[in-house]
């Protein structure tokens, strides 16, 4: 095998590797936005007792909206080259931050448990308190986001982009005339002109 086929299977591999962090990633945080991070009991005027819970979602919705940006730029990662992707990296990277540190914070919150008591009518002073591990998994999916970025950045100009075969034809492409050929026409295709323009 020669060195310039052992580099692209390199690259191959660590395209792969950052693609699948950046998918995973985001995978986690909007699983774990959708289940409960925290956990109260709380009392109305009668003395009757309630349990309530804070989605992930409900304590702050910016980390499902960051995942969503996040695989947007996974896909934005395999139509780019160099320079283009150099930027989705960059807004994999941020986005991945941003859950972590959205994450962070939420774990051990509870206004979104006072609120979810109080619209239940019931006094928002709660008592027995519980977080989940969820928030914590959400940051894990953040970190994972962060290093696909990360490594997008560091490496992705050496990564193999799409074929060239469906960009739009340049200027200097030979243009097909209502009075072309068949043969002509179809030659015009092989080249990926459109005859129809």
């Amino acid at each position: 095998m020669t060195d310039h086929q052992e580099d692209r299977r390199r690259a191959a591999r660590t395209m792969g590797s950052a693609l699948l962090l950046a998918v995973v990633g985001p995978a986690l945080v909007l699983i774990g936005g959708g289940q409960p991070w925290a956990h109260a009991r709380a009392t109305n005027q009668f003395g009757v007792i309630v349990h309530v819970a804070a989605s992930g979602k409900e304590v702050n919705a910016a980390a499902t909206a960051l995942a969503l940006v996040g695989l947007a730029a996974v896909v934005a990662v395999l139509a780019t080259r160099r320079i283009g992707r150099l930027v989705v990296g960059a807004i994999m990277a941020l986005s991945g931050a941003g859950i972590a540190v959205v994450a962070a914070m939420g774990a051990s919150d509870t206004s979104a448990l006072r609120d979810a008591a109080s619209k239940a009518g019931y006094n928002p002073t709660l008592s027995a308190v519980t977080h989940s591990a969820w928030p914590w998994l959400t940051l894990l999916g953040g970190v994972l986001l962060l290093a696909g970025g990360v490594l997008t950045v560091a490496r992705g100009r050496t990564w193999p982009g799409m074929s060239r075969k469906y960009d739009a034809p340049t200027g200097a492409a030979k243009r097909v005339t209502a009075a072309s050929t068949p043969a002509d026409i179809w030659k015009a295709l092989d080249r990926g002109e459109d005859p129809t323009a």
